[in-house]
């Protein structure tokens, strides 16, 4: 999918858009989608000559994104605000994301509580095994967003 596309899933644009194409999804379980690495990347340290590894979990929250954007197209919904609640487990083998490189980032869903969803996820450069995983995101609808925002204002 090319990056116009991706762009009508997520709200993300120019240096927030961490995604540069999706390789392939299964609406049900899971997503597989690429970051090519440059220096214009919001995360880009020219000190370390890429983007420190710990970024990844922002590349992983795009990507179930992506997924949720699909899943409410298929349904004939617009896409929903989601927000990243917790990380309960996340290992690093990698210091960088070196310019130049690739990031594939793999997400598989591994539980759903009402709106509450559990992805786990791995990112790879080439062959090695950079990152992985848990995350746990939230989707809400803009209706009930606005809810939440009135009552806190």
């Amino acid at each position: 999918m090319i990056e116009t596309e991706v762009q009508t899933l997520i709200p993300h644009r120019g240096k927030m858009l961490l995604l540069s194409r999706i390789i392939n999804y299964d609406i049900e379980q899971g997503i597989r989608c690429e970051y090519d690495i440059t220096r214009e990347c919001l995360f880009y340290d020219s000190a370390i000559g890429g983007v420190p590894a710990w970024a990844g979990f922002e590349f992983m929250a795009q990507a179930i994104s992506v997924l949720a954007g699909l899943r409410s197209r298929t349904r004939g919904e617009k896409p929903k605000i989601g927000f990243i609640l917790s990380i309960p487990s996340m290992r690093i083998a990698v210091p960088v994301f070196a310019e130049g490189t690739t990031a594939d980032i793999r997400l598989k869903e591994c539980d759903c509580t009402d709106m509450i969803y559990t992805f786990e996820g791995e990112i790879f450069l080439g062959e090695t095994k950079a990152m992985e995983g848990r995350l746990m995101v939230m989707e809400i609808s803009d209706e009930r967003f606005r809810s939440m925002i009135k009552e806190l204002g």
